[in-house]
């Protein structure tokens, strides 16, 4: 299967994701303004957070390792045993801790401890959170992009009308709920959907410890974890730093855009998430890599720069559409934000190499490393050039993060062709 068509199959869904998510922001900013935008930000952070964590951070290592043993019964079946095992064992610790000292994160995170019972809910939920991102990981390894499609559309479209019920009933607190009840949701569409598939065996949720296969995915659990957690706790220390520096109302404008940003690229992301990882993963010989690599090129590139443009064009009518009038100063921060989207992909692509072909310590390096960077870009151009500064962070770092990948994908070839010419 082609990356056009991979991503004409995950469009239906994608837009079904993308909606749900565009529902809770305008909710949020109707009722809430650009505050509760900011402290929405702020929460989905710790979500992407825990339901990583929940999980033990194994969802690429099940979908690397599902496309290799896919047609070896014995052991795919100790693969996803153990993987079951890792992931509701991860569940259970971080459930557990998040119910411990969900009163001090409320604190740190929202500045309100009244908030504390929405993360005891979100730590019960941690179970259930990981079961179905265990189930998606399967699926995906499989290249079921059609049943995936439909597990994501359906529970998108569970989530949407959990996101309306509450928030009209508990407006913002509402709108948190629902995010994390829809979350579990995945869990009741998808089940079904993976029992009905012509590979499930149940002997796939039979939990089971395997050392060599616990080993393996502990690997990808470290890159996973490090890539998951990043991102997240330097997004909220950059937030931290701009509520210090401008207040919550001029976060809100940041936090707008970015949300932009994030709605469409989902579509490519998306794309690139459940093709490339499980494609480029049981691809061995450099000529199939080479190909793989300009066909994304060729096509994600032209994809992306195309959408930037036309939010660009549109910044005013999208910020009015999916915020209100009071975002109006966000539109002055588009012109650098989607220059950094269309870096961004650029370095994706290839920094997707590292994960299908378990460059462990490399990838772990690179993440801390250009998170670390990020934020101390953040610090120095928000001091120069005000809250836009947070946006010329973002490009600037992607881009140096583009560099990096291109050297590490050069090196990576030239070793494989070296190889080839050794056992010619």
């Amino acid at each position: 299967m082609s990356i056009a068509r991979a991503s004409f199959y995950t469009a239906a869904s994608t837009g079904a994701r993308l909606l749900a998510g565009l529902v809770v922001v305008k909710l949020v900013a109707s009722f809430a303004g650009p505050e509760g935008v900011g402290k929405l930000g702020q929460f989905m952070s710790l979500m992407s957070l825990l339901a990583v964590f929940a999980g033990g951070g194994i969802g690429a290592g099940v979908v690397k390792y599902v496309a290799e043993y896919r047609d070896d019964a014995q052991r795919l079946a100790r693969l996803l045993g153990a993987a079951l095992w890792y992931a509701l064992g991860a569940s259970l610790v971080i459930g557990a801790a998040t119910l411990l000292f969900s009163t001090q994160m409320a604190q740190w995170l929202l500045g309100d401890a009244r908030y504390a019972a929405l993360i005891r809910v979100l730590a019960v939920a941690q179970l259930g959170i990981a079961l179905a991102n265990y189930i998606i990981a399967v699926i995906n390894g499989f290249m079921d992009v059609r049943r995936l499609a439909l597990v994501q559309i359906a529970g998108s479209a569970l989530n949407i009308a959990m996101v309306v019920w509450l928030s009209q009933w508990l407006s913002l607190e509402g709108a948190l709920l629902a995010l994390v009840l829809g979350q579990t949701l995945w869990l009741a569409v998808g089940l079904p959907m993976w029992w009905r598939s012509p590979y499930f065996k149940r002997s796939m949720l039979r939990v089971r410890f395997d050392r060599e296969m616990v080993t393996r995915l502990a690997a990808f659990s470290t890159m996973t974890l490090t890539s998951a957690l990043l991102p997240p706790l330097v997004n909220i220390a950059v937030r931290d730093h701009l509520v210090g520096a401008f207040g919550w109302q001029h976060v809100g404008y940041w936090q707008a855009v970015s949300k932009v940003s994030d709605a469409y690229l989902l579509f490519i992301t998306s794309a690139i998430n459940i093709y490339y990882l499980p494609k480029l993963a049981s691809i061995n010989d450099r000529a199939s890599l080479m190909l793989e690599l300009r066909h994304a090129y060729r096509f994600l590139l032209p994809l992306v720069m195309g959408l930037a443009l036309a939010v660009y064009v549109l910044r005013t009518w999208v910020t009015l559409l999916l915020f209100s009038g009071e975002f109006s100063q966000a539109n002055e921060l588009y012109g650098p934000q989607l220059v950094g989207d269309v870096i961004k992909i650029a370095s994706f692509v290839l920094s997707y190499l590292m994960l299908a072909k378990a460059m462990t310590r490399l990838f772990i390096i690179s993440e801390c490393v250009f998170a670390a960077s990020y934020l101390v870009l953040v610090y120095a151009f928000t001091a120069h050039f005000g809250l836009v500064g947070a946006i010329y962070a973002f490009s600037t770092n992607y881009f140096l993060y583009l560099v990096f990948n291109i050297v590490v994908a050069r090196r990576y070839l030239g070793g494989l062709e070296q190889w080839s010419a050794d056992y010619r």
